[in-house]
């Protein structure tokens, strides 16, 4: 299908192939001369990519993507967007780009139809283009029967679709989205994720997300970023980060046992043992080969007085590489409940 024949006009500054989406350099941000949210970033997002970042709340997450969307200016460093200097270049930067953020982005007491008509007028697209656009995105998300419907009486997922689709009504060359799917139920994750790949397909853009899924970032990217305290901390895709954790996951629920240090350094000075982490209670050990390490590890725990309620073992999961990289488990329970909330309050006005 050629451009524009949905009705979503082209971007109106050309982008170069050779240079990449997004290209950081030493990028630092700090708050009130304090709070340093970005401590000397340098990442690369190639052309055409959907990439994910993924980072425990106040990583740097979305600090990074205000900026590379002209939002937020660095403290020090540099960041460019197909070239342009998200700093100098900031008028060119912000035609090529669109942002969907965590917060709602449409109107709940307009119609999703007057909600595009707004986006299309502010966008700049032709009058005479506008009606056609419009419907055929409705279409494309699945809400020409709601289309003069209240946003109020949406659901979650729907309004996230209208959100969505609004930022795309440009063919933005480079799609940011912050948490485009948290809060909503798996089949709503399901229907955005299958749109955002449609339009990544065929239009050739280039896709820059965070998120708390896991499964997400598993399934739709081409390359992670884990960010943490400001750092990138790891860079690869879903298969190299996983890799680069080595061998398979032993976990032992030992709930209501206490994993002192000494138990741990215990566990780590096994010769079959290449990383040891306790999340709540659940121990997490990486081995080279879990037949052969599991019957020491117990036995080890067990002389220790550890008791062990339950065993399973796996080969390494995006979890695992993020508990190895950043230390901890990426929850998204509080920031889900947190979004649901605060668009709950918003949708009542």
């Amino acid at each position: 299908m050629r451009n524009g024949e949905r009705g979503i006009p082209k971007s109106r500054i050309q982008v170069r192939d050779m240079d990449p989406a997004v290209d950081v350099r030493g990028l630092t941000k700090v708050y009130e001369g304090k709070f340093k949210a970005l401590d000397g970033v340098d990442l690369t997002v190639e052309k055409g990519k959907v990439f994910a970042l993924l980072g425990p709340n106040g990583a740097g997450k979305t600090t990074l993507i205000r900026i590379l969307t002209t939002q937020f200016t660095p403290t020090s460093g540099e960041a460019y967007v197909f070239g342009k200097n998200v700093v100098h270049d900031g008028s060119e930067v912000r035609k090529i780009v669109s942002y969907v953020p965590q917060e709602m982005g449409v109107w709940t007491d307009i119609s999703g139809y007057e909600n595009l008509l707004i986006y299309a007028k502010i966008y700049g697209i032709p009058s005479q283009e506008r009606k056609k656009i419009i419907l055929d995105a409705l279409e494309k998300i699945g809400l020409t029967d709601f289309a003069n419907s209240l946003v109020s009486t949406y659901s979650g997922g729907m309004i996230r679709r209208l959100e969505i689709v609004s930022a795309l009504l440009i063919k933005p060359v480079l799609l940011f989205l912050d948490e485009p799917t948290i809060g909503l139920d798996p089949s709503a994750r399901k229907i955005v994720w299958e749109e955002l790949t449609s339009f990544k397909e065929e239009y050739g853009a280039t896709v820059f997300f965070n998120t708390h899924y896991m499964d997400e970032a598993d399934l739709y990217s081409d390359e992670i970023g884990i960010i943490n305290r400001g750092k990138i901390v790891a860079m690869g895709t879903p298969a190299q980060l996983k890799h680069s954790v080595g061998g398979d996951v032993i976990r032992l629920d030992v709930e209501g046992e206490v994993i002192s240090e000494g138990i741990m350094n215990k566990l780590r000075s096994l010769s079959l043992v290449s990383q040891v982490a306790v999340q709540d209670s659940e121990l997490n050990i990486v081995v080279r080969d879990s037949e052969t390490a599991l019957p020491v590890i117990v036995e080890t725990l067990r002389k220790q007085r550890v008791s062990v309620r339950k065993i399973s073992m796996t080969k390494p999961t995006l979890d695992d590489v993020f508990l190895k990289y950043a230390g901890t488990r990426l929850e998204p329970s509080g920031r889900v409940s947190e979004v649901r909330q605060a668009r709950a309050m918003i949708k009542r006005g």
